[in-house]
């Protein structure tokens, strides 16, 4: 089954590179002047070309199926760029299509990019749903762990996973054990794995001491193809971990990068905000305008409103937003508060109200569709806020963050975040806390692109919003 699929995939991206060479020649040849005449052997553009990206593309192996969206941009611009360097090589040496080549070489390779990523998402999300080329896995343990996991792969639409079954000698999990059978004990496990034919083991107990799962890491081992389990440190900064062996000891060395420690990196965040930002602003004043009419028309007060929030190094800015409520506000809140307990409780709890007498009718709409926080680019331009981050927090909200304030304070908040794409206000505060802590640990720039793009998926579906 396994080949079957690899076998699919590669015929996917033989296609889509296929497609991506295409349109670059028509492109060389037919629209960019000077390339009347360019002419591209067949074996290199049906062989060679498409066997130098698929060697990159499938020379690590790696678990497509259960890679989160940004991983799979992220592999697929370096397999991409990789074989555009080697394919610029052969044909300046090779002398093949002459001076233009190294051009129509540039834009299969931003063709490619587009293709592979777009194609390998939509195919895994495909395969996902219809549960077809899935892997059978064994589960040993059955507790909240276990739940945590399954909740990852359900995300995913089952990750390309079929639960076979759970092993514990005490399941504790009553949601899991509604679900999935419980097959035997930990002292069953040989017997079990021999007669299911199991191939792929995950290992959800953490819990054992380290001598109890490193014997079980070495019963499984042999009996098996592939073996994983989940470590003791839930909540670490994975994306960024690195396993080293110490050799021949049998230590095990972890190195956890912080990429926001890096200068360079920093500054790469900072120049990708203010070049999005400053082309963006071509398509978003003309909306303002609009938006700013219409506020004037709803309701007397300002059109920008702005509150204090924390920012980085908890620093206090000015965070601004279209008006979206009638001016006297914290009138309107008090007196709320002080007559209606379930609003008082619903406010301590998450501070936000999801019937909200206070918003005009404009800004109904202007909530629902996160047009109320254009303004903040005002603040990504002064370097206040970032186009991807943590939420803007008030002063009051310091408590409930805790220990993972030290987190939020290690980047500019962001016009959108994690949190905003996963449930935005349909999830409970300690959730977005938790997400604003993960962003940070495991930045990268993909993730910062991918986050972009679903913020608009979001945004147009308008779940969570209010």
């Amino acid at each position: 089954m396994n080949r079957l699929y690899t076998l699919c995939l590669i015929a996917l991206d033989y296609l889509l590179l296929i497609s991506a060479e295409l349109v670059a020649l028509f492109l060389r040849r037919d629209v960019i002047p000077g390339g009347e005449n360019l002419d591209i052997p067949g074996v290199y553009l049906f062989i060679i070309v498409p066997s130098i990206f698929l060697a990159f593309l499938h020379a690590s192996r790696i678990p497509l199926r259960q890679l989160p969206s940004w991983r799979i941009f992220q592999h697929s611009f370096w397999s991409v760029f990789y074989s555009v360097v080697t394919i610029a090589l052969l044909l300046y040496f090779g002398k093949v299509g002459g001076d233009v080549s190294r051009l129509f070489a540039g834009l299969t390779g931003i063709f490619a990019f587009f293709f592979l990523s777009v194609g390998r998402y939509i195919f895994r999300e495909l395969l996902n749903r219809l549960h077809f080329f899935e892997t059978t896995v064994l589960f040993i343990g059955m507790g909240r762990t276990a739940e945590l996991v399954l909740d990852s792969f359900n995300g995913m639409g089952g990750g390309g996973y079929r639960v076979l079954g759970f092993l514990d000698d005490n399941p504790k999990s009553r949601k899991l054990k509604r679900k999935y059978r419980v097959l035997g004990k930990f002292k069953h496990l040989e017997r079990v794995i021999h007669l299911t034919k199991v191939k792929n083991v995950i290992i959800t107990a953490p819990g054992l001491k380290n001598a109890d799962l490193v014997d079980l890491v070495a019963r499984v081992r042999p009996l098996v193809e592939n073996v994983a389990f989940v470590p003791d440190f839930v909540g670490a900064p994975v994306e960024n971990l690195v396993a080293e062996s110490l050799g021949e000891s049998g230590v095990i060395f972890l190195r956890v990068k912080n990429n926001l420690a890096k200068a360079y990196n920093r500054a790469f965040k900072r120049l990708f905000d203010l070049i999005l930002t400053l082309s963006g602003m071509v398509f978003v004043l003309p909306i303002g305008i609009l938006i700013c009419l219409l506020i004037r028309l709803d309701s007397k007060g300002p059109v920008i409103f702005s509150h204090r929030r924390i920012g980085q190094n908890g620093k206090e800015f000015n965070c601004y937003k279209f008006r979206s409520m009638v001016v006297d506000s914290e009138k309107v809140l008090k007196e709320l508060l002080a007559n209606d307990p379930a609003a008082k409780e619903e406010w301590e709890r998450e501070f936000k109200l999801k019937d909200d007498p206070r918003i005009t009718k404009i800004g109904r709409f202007l909530r629902k569709t996160s047009l109320d926080e254009l303004p903040q680019l005002i603040n990504v331009l002064k370097g206040e806020m970032s186009l991807v981050g943590p939420r803007p927090i008030v002063e009051a909200e310091i408590a409930k963050y805790g220990e993972y304030f030290a987190d939020f304070c290690l980047v500019p908040p962001g016009m959108t975040g994690v949190w905003q794409v996963n449930g935005r206000s349909d999830t409970t505060y300690p959730e977005r806390v938790q997400m604003d802590s993960w962003y940070v640990k495991n930045w990268s720039p993909w993730i910062d692109i991918i986050y972009l793009i679903k913020t608009f998926a979001v945004v147009i579906k308008g779940k969570g919003a209010y």
